[in-house]
């Protein structure tokens, strides 16, 4: 079945209006991330539809900007009365804050959330050796862990003893400039904060206490980023009470429209290999991926990048028992034509 008629059967099977929002996760130059340029795209397919009962968002993504779910949600739902979003399978991250502010998160047995720890990269971050116009990323989590360590597994209670483990925090890590760590405290709490007003923005808001151990779960208590939660312990465990099962049929119909997009916008590639994807033996070419989509039965926009390759021979210094010597090593060079979206 086609994309729009797999939309069709879950708008018939949920009596809803259906949008989805995908983004690409295989790594390299062609991933892409939740962003604050899909908030205009998706108003638009929302006027589309107008004001109705239900929308379901359809979301697959690894996560990226934390500051994009309050605005997207909060924008939902002014065109509906109940706000789902129904997951195929990875929604990490931001999309697992996107889907803490649904009414409803409809899981099937893939489907799967994952902590909401984000790394940030501000001008006061390490310097990254392999690229000297990038920052090095530093875990929210990772700062927090250190600190819980010194309190709560060394016993370190009192203030001068805590400062002096601050001090060698700092003189041990002498590249982190102290506002990074002032940044991470804020992103710390922004993302709670942020995650407190998406439970609390349910048609049935969650009572404080249970708004509260979903929070501390989701940001502190899971400790790894890659920890990735499935339906039965987001709702039993965690205490995300707006997880649904999805039923047989719908389950199908929502895993048959994420094998679509996952041939469309190669999901779940797990490597980035250019001599692939200029093809062996080829001299050069160029090549189109579609790295987000944005769809409803109405309207499509898909962001696409166009990438030229070439295969070139450089000259490399190689050691040798006899000293060093020049070789010609071949490699692939690849550069962005154009990227948008269409």
């Amino acid at each position: 079945m086609s994309t729009t008629d797999l939309i069709k059967k879950i708008e018939e099977l949920r009596g809803s209006k259906v949008v989805t929002y995908i983004t690409s996760d295989r790594p390299g130059p062609v991933s892409a991330k939740v962003a604050m340029d899909v908030v205009p795209i998706i108003s638009r397919q929302l006027r589309a539809i107008g004001k109705v009962e239900k929308i379901d968002l359809f979301l697959y993504s690894s996560g990226g900007d934390t500051l994009v779910p309050w605005r997207l949600v909060s924008m939902i739902r002014e065109y509906c009365d109940h706000f789902s979003v129904l997951i195929p399978y990875k929604a990490h991250s931001a999309a697992t804050m996107i889907a803490l502010g649904a009414d409803e998160i409809v899981m099937t047995d893939l489907s799967e959330l994952s902590p909401i720890d984000p790394s940030t990269a501000n001008v006061f971050n390490p310097v990254d050796p392999q690229n000297p116009q990038g920052r090095i990323p530093i875990s929210v989590e990772d700062v927090m862990a250190y600190f819980d360590l010194v309190k709560n597994k060394f016993g370190i209670k009192n203030d001068p003893d805590l400062a002096a483990m601050f001090a060698k925090f700092t003189e041990a890590n002498p590249q982190i400039h102290p506002l990074a760590l002032g940044n991470i405290n804020r992103i710390h709490n922004l993302i709670r904060m942020i995650a407190r007003r998406l439970l609390k923005s349910h048609r049935n808001p969650m009572e404080e206490e249970n708004i509260t151990k979903v929070v501390d779960d989701l940001t502190e208590k899971l400790y790894s980023h890659q920890y990735f939660i499935g339906r039965k312990e987001a709702k039993d465990d965690i205490g995300i009470k707006s997880v649904s099962e999805a039923g047989d049929d719908l389950a199908k119909a929502i895993t048959d429209l994420y094998e679509n997009y996952e041939v469309e916008v190669g999901l779940g590639i797990s490597q980035w290999n250019p001599e692939e994807e200029l093809g062996v033996g080829n001299p050069q070419g160029q090549k189109d991926y579609t790295i987000a989509v944005i769809e409803s039965i109405s309207n499509s926009r898909k962001f696409h990048i166009n990438m030229e390759f070439k295969r070139q021979v450089t000259p490399a210094v190689q050691q040798t028992p006899q000293g060093p010597i020049q070789i010609q090593q071949e490699q692939i060079s690849f550069r962005v034509i154009n990227q948008g979206w269409k």
